[in-house]
């Protein structure tokens, strides 16, 4: 990505973040960028363009950090482990990102089913270990979809309560969830 491109891309998610995609104008973006509307079209057809790019890339960082830590390890659990910590890395470093996608889960519009689709295929990755896990005798028999759903919940709650309290210790936050959900988890 070209250093043009990057700075549309990097200022258009600070203000769908900050003002939300309806409140952030194409006027906007590139008075703050500092380029003609011209060169923000020669980047990105539309607004709505940045915005399924922007969703799509961070996605991608998502999915991509998540399949290279797990497929070095064979324990559900460790794999599970690897996911919080892959999410709380991400949903700190990238919080725009993160507000972006939540925010715009809910309602009936195109983006909205988009950011949906993009989660429901996090939490099917995730599903995926805990099912992997109950089949493997590593995990008790549960909902796997339910806990997936939970294990994404919950690191996203968690990491907001530890950014809005500014006390953000990945680590020790990773660490926390790990011990409330995996131990329940785990086959005795």
């Amino acid at each position: 990505m070209n250093k043009t491109k990057r700075k549309i891309f990097e200022t258009s998610m600070r203000l769908f973040a900050e003002k939300g995609y309806d409140g952030t104008s194409v006027e906007e973006i590139t008075s703050i960028v500092g380029v003609a509307k011209g060169t923000l079209y020669y980047h990105f057809s539309s607004k709505e363009e940045i915005f399924y790019f922007l969703v799509e890339e961070g996605m991608k960082l998502l999915q991509n950090s998540i399949a290279i830590k797990t497929a070095q390890l064979t324990s559900a659990i460790d794999k599970l482990r690897a996911v919080i910590l892959i999410q709380c890395k991400i949903m700190s470093k990238y919080q725009d990102f993160i507000t972006i996608v939540i925010s715009q889960m809910w309602g009936k519009g195109p983006r909205n089913k988009r950011c949906r689709e993009y989660v429901d295929q996090h939490i099917d990755v995730i599903r995926n270990i805990v099912e992997e896990g109950i089949k493997k005798k590593e995990i008790i028999d549960v909902d796997a979809e339910t806990i997936a759903a939970g294990i994404f919940s919950t690191t996203y709650v968690s990491l907001y309560k530890s950014i809005k309290t500014g006390n953000i210790e990945i680590k020790e936050i990773s660490k926390e969830i790990q011990n409330i959900i995996l131990n329940g988890l785990k086959v005795e």
